[in-house]
């Protein structure tokens, strides 16, 4: 079983792919529709709400530390700039996206790496 994780999901009909969210929120297996009219595409992940420099100048370390509460991570001011806030919702960007792919799965975050 193969899985993609790149720009644009290749959202062919029966296709397998990951959307991921930022790192305190869950990720989604998901399979293809082949929708011809998104090109057989969809979203790749949650999606930024706030520039990298605005999480920086607004949030810090301990901020990061209460949005990745339960979650193995980097809680340091190097990832200041992914804290969970910065991104969009990913239900809301599933629910946007149901025509174009069938969830199959749902991770539960527990460990993010970055960097």
């Amino acid at each position: 079983m193969w899985f993609t994780r790149k720009g644009a999901i290749n959202a062919a009909e029966g296709e397998l792919g990951i959307i991921p969210g930022s790192m305190g929120a869950k990720s989604y297996i998901v399979r293809g529709k082949g929708n011809p009219q998104s090109f057989c595409s969809c979203s790749h992940g949650a999606g930024r709400v706030m520039s990298r420099s605005a999480a920086k100048k607004q949030f810090d370390s301990d901020d990061v530390e209460a949005q990745t509460r339960g979650i193995e991570c980097r809680k340091d001011s190097g990832v200041v700039d992914e804290i969970p806030v910065a991104y969009k919702d990913i239900d809301q960007v599933m629910a946007h996206q149901h025509d174009l792919v069938e969830v199959v799965h749902t991770l539960r975050q527990f460990l993010c790496i970055k960097g």
